[in-house]
């Protein structure tokens, strides 16, 4: 149909490649001063005693959270600015979201948990060896969503480090169309951060062990989120 239409011609497609990178260029020079501005109008309550002393420290940790709060927790304080590293999608919207983390002084590693994510996964091991601190979407980068896979289990049992699952409730946001219905939250809306029990991975545990792990963890954040929104006062978004 699009040949039909002509629409695969040499110039048009020229054209498009041109507009792409021309948008993405103008997104990453306003998107963060807005998210900036737009970040100061929040209020945000945070819970979790353990969970949040373990963020603060210096010590390895692999945070888990779902694909599409990302944008929620990138300007924060307490996240932004410590050089905390970020597994990202290698696809051209993986590229836009690494551009605008880097922005915040986040560290963006492109790769998966799965899918061929091996080669980001020897890399995350390396660095969480070496000290780092690791936020990990367990559902991106194409879902579906709240969907997980043993690999930050399997990443814990290789490193040592604990999993600190994090849930984000929003009661006023943007949500759009997209597989992991991404969260906007709006100008003073009010934020709920619940920072769970940090996850220890035996250095002995096996597959299955692992992937019930990973389950526990996708469980836990869940279970997060519904306790947020309760705080909130209001429906959880789960099944939007």
């Amino acid at each position: 149909m699009r040949d039909a239409a002509g629409r695969n011609a040499p110039r048009l497609q020229r054209w498009r490649r041109l507009r792409r990178r021309i948008g993405s260029a103008l997104l990453e020079l306003s998107a963060p001063a807005l998210l900036r501005l737009l970040a100061l109008t929040w209020r945000v309550q945070r819970g979790g005693e353990r969970g949040l002393e373990l963020l603060a420290s210096e010590r390895p940790w692999i945070v888990s959270m779902w694909h599409g709060r990302m944008l929620c927790l990138m300007p924060m304080r307490l996240h932004k600015g410590r050089g905390i590293h970020v597994l990202v999608s290698p696809s051209d919207d993986g590229s836009l979201a690494a551009r605008a983390l880097r922005s915040f002084r986040f560290r963006a590693i492109r790769g998966s948990l799965s899918r061929g994510g091996a080669t980001a996964l020897r890399t995350m091991r390396d660095l969480m060896t070496g000290g780092g601190q690791l936020v990990v979407t367990p559902d991106g980068p194409r879902g579906p969503r709240h969907a997980t896979n043993a690999g930050v289990a399997w990443l814990a049992r290789a490193t040592g480090s604990p999993v600190l699952p994090v849930g984000v409730a929003v009661d006023r946001a943007w949500r759009l169309r997209s597989w992991d219905r991404f969260t906007i939250p709006k100008p003073f809306a009010r934020l709920v951060v619940a920072y769970g029990e940090p996850v220890e991975v035996a250095a002995n545990a096996d597959d299955a062990q692992l992937e019930t792990i990973a389950n526990d963890v996708r469980e836990r954040t869940l279970e997060l989120e519904r306790d947020a929104f309760r705080r909130l006062g209001i429906t959880d978004d789960h099944t939007v």
